[in-house]
């Protein structure tokens, strides 16, 4: 069922950014490269298309950066407006009480004990992350590097957007606190 919060998504989708609205015919390439996007949005802005794995940080008016993303499983996505209130540099990491619940093969041995992952290159939110508010409170959703470059372009995260290392260093230099992030 087409609900219209998912119909204005799609067709906000379609206007802002050149055939996105047709067929693919081109390669995903998850290479930062610059671009020009059909509608304004304040340079300074992140814009993410889940649908074509890719996020937009908007360098002027009509022209952004396009990195390539991956981005949350069915029914796990984020999706709505944001601000980045948090930054940090190889971040600790611990999975919310629902992944655990939901894949205690893969989460268990963080069950029943506070362990938090140390930062470093074994961690899943890799060499940055960017944590997603919104009213002032942590959505727990965040624009992070990886430890899995090959699910880049891909829809399997638990809702985070995932990006190269080199991608998200790149993004993370770029983007003060208080960026406005929309993911549609």
């Amino acid at each position: 069922m087409i609900t219209r919060r998912s119909f204005l998504a799609a067709t906000t989708a379609a206007g802002v950014l050149p055939g996105l609205g047709m067929a693919q015919t081109t390669e995903f390439d998850p290479t930062p490269q610059y671009v020009r996007i059909k509608a304004d949005f304040a340079p300074g802005q992140l814009l993410v298309l889940p649908r074509s794995f890719y996020l937009y940080y908007v360098t002027e008016p009509r022209t952004a950066i396009r990195y390539g993303v991956g981005v949350g499983k069915a029914g796990l996505q984020f999706q709505g407006t944001a601000t980045i209130d948090v930054k940090k540099e190889w971040p600790t990491w611990r999975p919310t009480e629902e992944m655990i619940e939901r894949s205690p093969q893969t989460y268990g041995r963080f069950k029943d004990n506070d362990y938090v992952q140390p930062g470093g290159p074994d961690n899943p939110l890799g060499a940055r992350a960017l944590y997603l508010f919104q009213n002032g409170k942590d959505t727990f959703f965040r624009i992070h590097g990886t430890t899995q470059p090959e699910t880049i372009g891909h829809a399997v995260s638990n809702g985070c957007i995932r990006m190269l290392n080199e991608h998200v260093i790149d993004l993370y230099d770029r983007v003060p606190i208080g960026t406005q992030v929309s993911v549609i």
